[in-house]
């Protein structure tokens, strides 16, 4: 069958108000670009001309400006899940325009699957190269992708010359069984393979083939500083005595590692320290920090969803792909995240959070409990079924004038059940094996910075310290409350909390 090419803003024609959308991609890397961009466009003269349109989109993860920025500023997108990191969007979100679910990473494709959503009725899919009898090679990300072609009414492609067809093997696509008929994912150490390095699909659904070349969105992230090599020292250091204790074993274990220059900090120490020998990293997102040290023989393997990388370090990848062919897999996100291999393979989790309480809870999504920040993402997916889950978080923010820890978080993400560790520049908290006044203690003595020490322990102070988890209603909010009325938690006065 030949492919059909045609324009984006010929592929946007073919897309309806109320439609359901799925995208292909996992951050801005390997997303669609070109007909969403065109898509913003022709919502934009919908609206002029006085009649309604927006539509539904599901991705992996977030995407770049020319999709969720351009939409979410043309208000196209009435309801969108499962993540996404764009100002714009996040301004949407906060001022009510969008409705917004933050669903873990890892549910996303199965719950599209299940029927949770309704019908697919286009997807969206960026290729380095697309076959006529229906194979689809993807680029720098696994995403959704075999699960929306699967489901998809129709199927628009994407065939974007600024991604090398070099990168044609690298993806291993594979898609499990529903219940009651799936069966283990035969995952055993991260390198091995159990799909297809193309997404297979009936070529009647592909309607039309986009030809472009659009280098993916990167984002830059700021470079490791005083604060982040601090807190991936202190990880480096505590995995390094969990190897010593025979906690971890003298191999190590695979490590995930969110995305920012704390995660970054957190990798170059791990790769730097002569104690912790070359190790494997099984994580959803892939950044510069690791393609350096596979190339410095300190990473042996990486199986990710993503390489959201700058794209000079992409296009190294793709002129040395000799080299990087046998040390890199990219997944799709249910594989990537799934937690029942995360569990199989003891990976370590690092992650961030942008509070974290005294009893071990974390907020890693909102801002004083109610503006979305980005999502959730995969730190839920990790977390739970790790090894070892870890967080971090510098231990202030704005200048010191709020904590990151207080006594309760403002949104819960993770519970205390699932948080093992917890890391500021200020130390490290080990909660494993106490109560949860211990855990207290532990993490105000310390995590909390020396400005926000004593105006904890007189949170406790004031509760009534004999329940399991000592409560003090009035005072949970106070240091948020004092922020809002007065920019400033280190202004609390608790005297204005007693009833």
């Amino acid at each position: 069958m030949a492919l059909n090419f045609i324009t984006a803003e010929e592929a946007a024609e073919l897309i309806n108000h109320g439609d359901n959308i799925g995208l292909s991609g996992f951050t801005p890397a390997g997303t669609a670009k070109a007909v969403t961009f065109a898509l913003a466009k022709r919502a934009e003269a919908e609206h002029a001309k006085g009649n309604p349109f927006q539509v539904s989109i599901f991705t992996g993860a977030s995407t770049g400006d020319s999709c969720d920025g351009v939409l979410a500023k043309a208000k196209a997108i009435r309801y969108r899940a499962p993540y996404t990191t764009n100002k714009d969007f996040r301004n949407a979100v906060n001022g009510g325009e969008i409705a917004y679910n933050d669903i873990h990473l890892s549910q996303m494709a199965q719950e599209l699957r299940y029927g949770f959503f309704g019908d697919v009725n286009m997807a969206i899919i960026e290729a380095c190269e697309v076959t006529e009898d229906g194979k689809i090679y993807l680029t720098a990300a696994g995403g959704i992708s075999p699960t929306i072609c699967r489901l998809a009414d129709k199927i628009v492609v994407e065939l974007n010359s600024a991604q090398s067809k070099s990168s044609m093997g690298l993806h291993d696509v594979y898609e499990p069984l529903d219940p009651p008929y799936r069966r283990e994912i035969p995952i055993y150490k991260p390198s091995d393979r159990i799909g297809k390095p193309y997404v297979e699909v009936d070529p009647k659904k592909i309607v039309g083939v986009v030809k472009t070349d659009w280098p993916d969105e990167a984002r830059g992230f700021a470079s490791p500083d005083p604060e982040t090599d601090l807190i991936g020292q202190y990880i480096s250091d505590f995995l390094v005595n969990e190897m010593k204790k025979g906690i971890i074993p003298s191999t190590f274990l695979p490590i995930q590692s969110g995305v920012g220059n704390t995660a970054n900090a957190i990798l170059g120490a791990l790769g730097n320290s002569p104690a912790i020998p070359a190790f494997n990293v099984y994580t959803e997102v892939l950044q510069d920090a690791v393609v350096d040290l596979i190339r410095n023989e300190r990473v042996l393997f990486g199986s990710c969803c993503s390489l959201t990388l700058t794209n000079d370090s992409l296009n190294g990848i793709y002129k040395d792909m000799d080299f990087f062919k046998d040390k890199l897999v990219i997944r799709p996100s249910e594989i990537s995240n799934n937690p029942e291999v995360i569990r199989r393979l003891g990976v370590i989790s690092i992650n961030t959070a942008i509070e974290g309480d005294i009893y071990g809870n974390v907020n890693s999504t909102h801002i004083m409990g109610s503006k979305m920040m980005n999502g959730i993402g995969g730190s839920g997916d990790f977390t739970r079924p790790a090894y070892i889950s870890i967080f971090t978080t510098p231990s202030t923010a704005k200048g010191g004038k709020i904590s990151s820890i207080v006594p309760f978080v403002a949104h819960l993400d993770h519970t205390e059940h699932d948080v093992n560790i917890f890391v500021t520049e200020q130390g490290v908290a080990d909660l494993r094996g106490k109560g949860p006044k211990e855990r207290a203690y532990e993490i105000i003595e310390k995590c909390a910075h020396p400005d926000y020490k004593q105006i904890l322990r007189d949170y406790l102070k004031y509760t009534d310290g004999k329940s399991h988890t000592p409560v003090w209603f009035n005072g949970a909010f106070a240091l948020h409350q004092t922020f809002m009325e007065t920019g400033d938690m280190r202004n609390i006065d608790w005297s204005k909390y007693f009833k």
